[in-house]
């Protein structure tokens, strides 16, 4: 059986997750879905659709896509689905897992690293984080958990921007890329977006589909800098920075680059990542990258979630081009100058 594809939806309390998922489970799109709601006794997706009272309650609809919603371990949830599939009991072509507004999206993802069942039915798509506009900058600003959600996305839906300035979400869409510049950012209406922009984005695949694509860390236009002493965010004085009232947030999530013409050594840089995750795993939200490795002629394509890391070989460097590592970090209060000497120092 090929794995099931897995996408994980999140975004703070308001942001819409509910409306999208309507959306995605009354559209006839020909895709049988399966719904696993990570809720802790919050409001299930409108109680009309959801019965709740067991610990435990899967629907089947009328489009057949099916709800689940847990109470206990996503897991549990997980391996129950994929039985119930294997034995032809429910039929369903993916998952979209919807987490509680107040979670934080890394202890899900891992869950399809850590374990080698999970691991061996599914394979995590990607993560959908959506953004209230209304609401967004307050709750940026307060909740770490709203920052965290933004750090760990691999796309970035925005709600409700018909409800604020052109300006205002000008100055939100600045924020979230400083916080992470590797998820493209969207305004969606309504929850109304296509699904070709839901799933198969391939976020997490470590392949060779996965690579970072060209404008990934063109630094607003300013793509000269082509040495990673200088980002954006912590010390910036372009002028086109000033003013705007983005500089006001000292965002906990920020994010950096690390860029080298040289090949790394294989063996330093998994000496230095391993220590570096060992001390700042809990706080590294997400870190990904090409890397050009001594000893082969191929990309590497190397991503973590936390404490967990894994590298695949991506297709061969083109005739072309230059080989060049990128690799972005994303955290909560990273020590950026010790990452990137670390890394600069893991060089060959």
């Amino acid at each position: 059986m090929s794995l099931i594809p897995a996408t994980i939806l999140t975004g703070f309390l308001g942001s819409g997750k509910t409306t999208l998922l309507k959306r995605v489970l009354s559209e006839a799109h020909g895709q049988k879905i399966a719904i696993i709601e990570n809720e802790f006794g919050e409001e299930n997706i409108d109680n009309d659709i959801l019965l709740t009272g067991s610990k435990e309650q899967i629907i089947q609809m009328s489009n057949g896509c099916i709800c689940c919603t847990i109470r206990e371990d996503l897991r549990e949830a997980l391996q129950l689905l994929a039985a119930k599939k294997r034995q032809g009991l429910l039929d369903f072509d993916r998952v979209v897992i919807e987490t509680t507004g107040l979670a934080d999206p890394g202890p899900v993802a891992q869950t399809f690293f850590m374990d080698d069942e999970i691991a061996e039915s599914y394979l995590l798509d990607s993560i959908l984080t959506l953004v209230d506009a209304k609401h967004a900058q307050q709750q940026l600003d307060d909740r770490q958990e709203a920052r965290r959600q933004v750090g760990f996305a691999d796309q970035i839906f925005l709600s409700k921007t018909d409800l604020v300035s052109a300006q205002a979400t000008r100055e939100l869409m600045h924020r979230l890329q400083h916080m992470n510049p590797r998820a493209p950012q969207k305004a969606v209406h309504f929850g109304d977006v296509a699904l070709s922009e839901v799933f198969d984005l391939r976020g997490f695949n470590l392949n060779a589909k996965l690579d970072i694509d060209p404008d990934f860390l063109k630094e607003d236009g300013h793509d000269e800098h082509a040495g990673h002493e200088h980002q954006h965010g912590e010390h910036c004085d372009h002028p086109s920075h000033q003013g705007g009232h983005h500089h006001a947030h000292d965002d906990d999530v920020k994010s950096f680059v690390f860029r080298s013409n040289r090949a790394f050594d294989a063996d330093k840089l998994e000496d230095f990542l391993g220590a570096v995750v060992n001390i700042y795993g809990p706080r590294m939200l997400r870190y990904k990258g090409v890397l050009f490795m001594q000893g082969t002629d191929r990309k590497v394509i190397f991503q973590g979630v936390h404490q967990l890391m894994g590298s695949d070989l991506g297709p061969a460097w083109g005739e072309h081009e230059t080989p060049c590592s990128k690799m972005v970090f994303i955290g909560i209060d990273l020590p950026r100058d010790i990452f990137l000497q670390g890394m600069e120092q893991s060089l060959v």
